[in-house]
């Protein structure tokens, strides 16, 4: 005789993890590949990207050793409810571009049972906090932060050190324009930029 199964079946859990630090330091790798093992497991995943990226190309999300899955490049944060359907994972490569709304997006896609992978530059150029990456990282049930090597010394890098003298926010470069460095030697790199300045 079988006995009934009188549990009643748990609602879809979501969440959202952040994967964040410097430049070169395999936010995106780490994003692709927990995208794919999603994908292994039969799991419908979508990636969004913002449309202003487009420095290996204007689809895909691209990592610095050229991995690669196709994405949907879109304007504003608010554009990713727009084009969701049935997904388990939703993906969000580089979180720092997108406007104030975006930790609002992601709580919105959690609490409908989603889970959700963002990766950014949790700094910008002169290490103050990136876009909305501080809301992100508060209001995640997980943060993963990954290091570069320091170009200097070696050590573990935190910082994105831009090379050319610009202050402005966003400026979509590689490692022709940017290198991560540790806090001794990005401090040194900054001293030396304020001092061309003046």
């Amino acid at each position: 005789m079988f006995l009934e199964n009188t549990t009643k079946r748990r609602p879809k859990k979501g969440w959202v993890e952040v994967i964040c630090g410097s430049m070169f330091s395999g936010k995106t790798e780490e994003l692709i590949r927990r995208l794919r093992r999603s994908q292994i497991a039969g799991q419908n995943v979508e990636i969004f990207k913002p449309q202003i990226d487009t420095r290996y190309n204007e689809i895909d999300v691209v990592s610095h050793d050229k991995k690669a899955i196709p994405s949907m490049p879109v304007k504003h944060s608010r554009d990713i409810l727009l084009n969701i359907h049935e997904f388990d994972v939703v993906g969000v490569d580089e979180a720092q571009f997108f406007d104030e709304n975006l930790p609002d997006v992601c709580d919105v896609l959690a609490n409908q049972g989603i889970r959700v992978i963002v990766a950014g530059l949790d700094m910008d150029f002169s290490g103050k906090p990136f876009g909305p990456m501080p809301q992100l990282m508060a209001r995640a049930e997980f943060v993963t932060k990954v290091h570069a090597i320091c170009m200097v010394c070696g050590d573990l890098a935190v910082y994105s050190h831009r090379r050319q003298n610009s202050e402005e926010i966003v400026l979509l470069g590689e490692a022709d324009e940017y290198q991560p460095l540790c806090r001794v030697c990005f401090n040194e790199a900054r001293k030396q930029a304020i001092a061309a300045q003046s």
